[in-house]
């Protein structure tokens, strides 16, 4: 089991910067892939960015260049630095930690973080 607490999250004006912090406890394997999905209102949830366990990423179009997703394996943490922000971005932000071992998926979600860009 995993457990996911964000953090960081808040009103800011477009333009601005926020970062996102997620620190996951207990038993989990050591290669897995962390990342950061958003929901606004009225859509589907979407891929933010993912960091895997050695340091790759995955970003979505519309934050790259922006966003950056970095982790801190002996801290268990991963952040999402936001910069530049835009009333786009406006969503609820929730940390994600997945991993597969032996045919079976682990996948959890923590509790979420709203993110609202005033322009």
């Amino acid at each position: 089991q995993v457990q996911l607490v964000e953090s960081g999250g808040g009103l800011v004006q477009a333009g601005g910067s926020l970062r996102l912090s997620c620190a996951a406890s207990g038993s989990f394997f050591s290669s897995n892939v962390m990342g950061w999905y958003r929901q606004a209102p009225g859509k589907q949830r979407e891929l933010v960015a993912t960091i895997g366990s050695g340091g790759s990423t995955n970003y979505a179009e519309s934050v790259k260049g922006r966003f950056t997703i970095s982790r801190d394996n002996a801290k268990n943490t991963v952040y999402l630095q936001m910069n530049s922000l835009k009333p786009e971005d406006t969503a609820v932000y929730s940390c994600n930690f997945f991993a597969r071992r032996l045919g079976k998926n682990y996948d959890y979600w923590g509790q979420g973080t709203q993110v609202t860009v005033s322009s």
